[in-house]
């Protein structure tokens, strides 16, 4: 018996090595965590519990027998965030690029799985190249069992992706569907195809931060959420979220007493917004001193700056603020403003909290490019999301609202 727990301990000892000490420090070097330092970065001290750490996979062909290393291409398991359980998934980039395999994607999936079953949130952290070609068309069936759970979890538990490296090809669809996205600058990039691809099909000369860096989805297409400097901050900010998020859709978000009084009175209300209904003001300072302790987490901050969404707590607990946004475009509503807030009040309605909306807008902006581009389709998205939320919602109009702006922005 002895013999047996030494040897499985050697191989555990195995599968903590990754892909080798050699690419172990090319990452560091890189000025990247590997997979596990992620996950001890992310949770709790001491509360992370391996699952599958042993599993190999199952391809013999191209030489892959020869490369056959304990646990594959990533780490699953689970940890505690602030005391409250949470499934993660991590890709290894020092194995085969953090390739996936289908043994690979059978710990993801065994972790939505487990994650649906006793209703936890899911955290994936992604670093990977895409398919494993060795694998062919397999790699690619095992990519859509991720993209089904995805979708059947959508609504259900929180899901949080948090790109760390490469994501390319079909393996973007599987952030896109959850619910917020992080992002590294200068380390992570994500698009369907690539540069080489590009300059191949249409000519066009771009380079793999313009096309998918963190801040081309932070402020151009919307696909990132929040954008961090480095692998730490993006592990705390997703911390950070967590504390505002119940662990599931039955469940209600996490209370923390607050640290000043809700009766409290402040000045400075009385002159923020100006009389001149054409002079601007930044919402933000509104906002910070309604909610306790003057605390804002700010969601899609880059991104359609019209409008401002994003968490905070009212007398301790978390509430979702969507605000019209008067220093830029004048607060007026477009399709990129529709969309942005639309998603955020849809999240907070199935996830059981509050919504608080400022008001302040002129109107939805006029002209041909957001007529064209379908601003009536895409305006009722938000219009919907506010008619279709069940959570207590409370509307406040600091200055003006005039037309159909009117009725879109959480009114009566």
């Amino acid at each position: 018996m002895a013999e047996k727990i030494e040897k499985l301990r050697q191989l555990q000892a195995e599968a903590l090595k990754g892909g080798g000490e050699e690419r172990i420090r090319k990452m560091h070097e890189q000025g990247k965590m590997i997979a596990r330092e992620r996950i001890e970065t992310l949770v709790d001290e001491g509360t992370f519990e391996e699952i599958d750490m042993l599993v190999r996979h199952h391809t013999y062909d191209f030489g892959l027998d020869k490369q056959r290393y304990l646990g594959d291409s990533v780490v699953t398991g689970i940890g505690k965030i602030d005391g409250r359980t949470v499934c993660i998934f991590s890709q290894d980039f020092t194995v085969f690029g953090g390739s996936l395999s289908m043994a690979h994607a059978q710990k993801i999936c065994k972790m939505m799985d487990m994650a649906m079953k006793i209703g936890v949130p899911v955290i994936g952290l992604n670093d990977s190249g895409g398919a494993r070609i060795q694998e062919g068309v397999v790699s690619l069936g095992a990519y859509a069992d991720i993209f089904l759970r995805n979708t059947l979890a959508s609504g259900v538990i929180p899901q949080i992706s948090a790109i760390m490296g490469p994501c390319a090809g079909g393996a973007v669809y599987s952030p896109a569907i959850t619910d917020f996205i992080f992002m590294v600058k200068q380390k992570s990039y994500m698009f369907v195809t690539g540069p080489n691809v590009v300059k191949t099909v249409t000519h066009e000369e771009v380079t793999f931060e313009e096309l998918g860096g963190a801040m081309t989805h932070a402020t151009k297409s919307g696909v990132a959420h929040f954008v961090a400097e480095n692998d730490v901050d993006c592990l705390l900010q997703i911390r950070k979220l967590m504390s505002y998020l119940p662990l599931n859709n039955a469940e209600e978000p996490p209370y923390i007493p607050p640290g000043d009084k809700p009766d409290r009175m402040d000045k400075e209300l009385l002159t923020i917004v100006p009389d001149n209904p054409n002079k601007p003001y930044d919402v933000k300072d509104v906002i910070t001193r309604v909610v306790d302790d003057g605390n804002f987490f700010e969601v899609h901050g880059n991104y359609a700056q019209n409008i401002v969404v994003g968490f905070a707590r009212i007398n301790g607990y978390p509430v979702g603020i969507v605000a019209n946004q008067p220093m830029v475009l004048a607060g007026v509503l477009d399709i990129d403003s529709s969309i942005k807030a639309g998603r955020f009040v849809r999240f907070c309605d199935a996830f059981n909290i509050p919504l608080i909306t400022f008001v302040d807008v002129p109107g939805f902006l006029p002209g041909t490019a957001q007529e064209w581009g379908g601003i009536i389709k895409h305006g009722a998205k938000l219009l919907y999301a506010f008619c279709e939320a069940t959570v207590p919602k409370i509307t406040v109009i600091l200055r003006k609202a005039y037309g159909g702006a009117y009725d879109v922005m959480s009114s009566k």
